[in-house]
């Protein structure tokens, strides 16, 4: 099949196939007046690798996986390279948490301003908090969301 079809079939550009191609993740065989002839195979591949794309998988972890041959996957080593994608996940969550924690304590500290004091000293207490490690960043005990609610906020206000 041409690009345009393909194109049309996957519902990606003709450039990023065209990509995916210069890239190795998509063999194609070329006719003799030069156009792109693409397998039917070739549907199923783009959508693998779309899909492994939006899974947060780079181009080489993808090319790696991909078997030259669709007929050969290598099991075993797809297992073990969904698996580390899983763990890879779940620590940026995890550190995605923190931070989120971490900002939201930060914001229920300037909301906690004392009575009397302008957002130009409020400021300057918050940042001498942080400087000591009062506000330091919180760690998370694993399944503690307790820290990422937004409701936790004392005061409403425009600090």
């Amino acid at each position: 099949m041409k690009i345009g079809e393909l194109a049309r079939l996957t519902g990606l550009a003709a450039s990023r196939i065209r990509f995916y191609e210069d890239a190795g993740l998509l063999v194609v065989q070329r006719q003799a007046n030069g156009y792109r002839d693409y397998p039917e195979q070739a549907v199923l591949l783009l959508e693998l690798i779309t899909g492994a794309q939006r899974a947060g998988f780079s181009l080489e972890e993808i090319r790696a996986l991909l078997p030259p041959d669709m007929g050969q996957w290598q099991h075993d080593a797809l297992i073990t390279m969904l698996q580390q994608k899983v763990a890879d996940i779940e620590a940026l969550q995890r550190r995605l948490a923190e931070s989120r924690a971490h900002l939201l304590a930060l914001i229920e500290d300037i909301q906690a301003r004392p009575d009397g004091i302008d957002c130009a000293a409020n400021s300057r207490r918050v940042l001498d908090r942080v400087k000591r490690g009062e506000l330091a960043r919180p760690t998370l005990a694993a399944g503690d969301t307790a820290l990422l609610r937004p409701d936790r906020r004392r005061r409403t206000g425009s600090d």
